[in-house]
């Protein structure tokens, strides 16, 4: 059983292809730049872990269509292809980031699309090119079930005190402006794998997952259940981001406004991609800004101190929020790979029975790893998320 999983952005298309039968990535890829005058596509099949053969091809793509057909053409080439023919794919899982009230994987549909446009003006960046990414897919893979999967499902469990704001009600009535959350399919998969290596049963445990990339959130979850998160009605809440500012007096918009002459598209441009690290300190990637500060940069370090310090406040107060957990989990890009990040966050947070190991947490997990003492109440893990491989699963269950 093959399954298609693709994530098409406002100008891109990120690809996997899997054999489900043994949960095998058979190919994955991206397509990138479609619109501009020179595109690029990439290609790499996985016959084995060591001889993976990585194929760029630089093109124009004008639209979606044209990079989707590219991908159709490099799965099923002779030489390299790893299909003969598109009917091999069963189901192609489509990652949506703003499902609106949907709480559950669907399969695509009119009415599902209607309410995608729909929810397009709280994620204008995003719906817009998935939206786009379905009408291709469909036309290419009209054989295949086509299942939407969407970031802000897993936190549609939240109970009312946490998702709505206190605003006007009839906000939430006219414009269901309200928190739905982001990242949910990293959340789930990590929060699961989580159990699964401790052994047990999902619905029993409380666990903090800590997503940390360029876009950052944090989830609670009580007993299997998405209680709270960071993110809110749009990707910019919570934690500081690469670009994204987070949390912040909502105060300041107006002032600024006024005393800096900017309209609201100009605030909402600087609030989403001039801000966060990138702001404080010019940099977005941890690793340009751990060299930074090697070299004296004190803005530097005044960004990776702010990150660290809200990640902090978060984790407590989803511990306050639980009343207990047994599990605290980083992963993705930063969360992954940035031993600094995660050594600064936890520190002083021994009362709440996290103790890291600080040995373990140097290493570089390849899957996961446990990275806090035996005497630690609170197991820490750092778990590779594989937001594509979930998709894959629960397309697999419409099949």
């Amino acid at each position: 059983m093959k399954i298609l999983v693709i994530n098409s952005g406002s100008s891109s298309i990120k690809y996997q292809l899997f054999n489900m039968d043994t949960e095998e990535v058979l190919c994955s890829g991206l397509v990138e730049r479609i619109g501009l005058e020179m595109g690029k596509i990439s290609y790499k099949k996985f016959p084995d872990s060591e001889n993976e053969k990585k194929i760029v091809i630089e093109m124009p793509f004008p639209s979606h269509k044209e990079g989707m057909y590219k991908v159709v053409e490099m799965l099923t080439d002779k030489a390299e292809g790893v299909i003969s023919d598109v009917k091999e794919i069963h189901g192609v899982g489509h990652r949506i980031v703003h499902g609106g009230s949907y709480s559950e994987p669907v399969v695509v549909d009119d009415e599902v699309k209607k309410e995608l446009r729909n929810v397009i003006p709280l994620a204008p960046l995003h719906n817009p090119g998935h939206l786009v990414g379905i009408e291709v897919a469909e036309q290419l893979f009209p054989h295949a079930t086509h299942v939407t999967v969407f970031d802000t499902a897993f936190h549609m469990t939240m109970p009312p005190k946490s998702y709505m704001y206190p605003l006007p009600y009839s906000l939430y009535e006219d414009l269901k402006v309200r928190r739905y959350g982001f990242h949910g399919t990293s959340h789930k998969y990590v929060s699961h794998r989580a159990a699964e290596i401790m052994e047990k049963p999902y619905e029993n445990l409380n666990m903090i997952t800590v997503h940390l990339g360029n876009g950052s959130s944090v989830d609670a979850i009580q007993k299997g259940k998405c209680i709270d998160t960071s993110m809110g009605l749009a990707p910019l809440e919570g934690l500081m981001m690469g670009s994204r500012c987070g949390d912040i007096d909502p105060a300041i918009i107006g002032y600024v406004m006024r005393n800096k002459n900017l309209s609201i598209d100009e605030i909402d441009v600087m609030l989403t991609k001039q801000s966060g690290l990138l702001g404080i300190c010019g940099y977005t990637d941890m690793r340009d800004i751990h060299a930074e500060i090697e070299k004296g940069n004190e803005k530097a370090k005044l960004a990776l101190e702010m990150l660290c310090h809200r990640i902090k406040k978060y984790i407590g107060a989803y511990f306050a929020e639980l009343g207990k957990i047994d599990a605290l989990i980083f992963t993705a890009g930063i969360g992954e790979n940035d031993e600094i990040v995660r050594r600064l966050s936890t520190a002083g947070l021994e009362e709440l029975g996290i103790e890291i190991d600080l040995e373990e947490n140097d290493k570089r997990p390849k899957e996961w790893a446990l990275i806090s003492k035996p005497t630690s109440k609170v197991k820490v893990y750092v778990i590779r998320t594989n937001e594509e491989l979930e998709i894959a699963h629960e397309t697999l269950k419409f099949l």
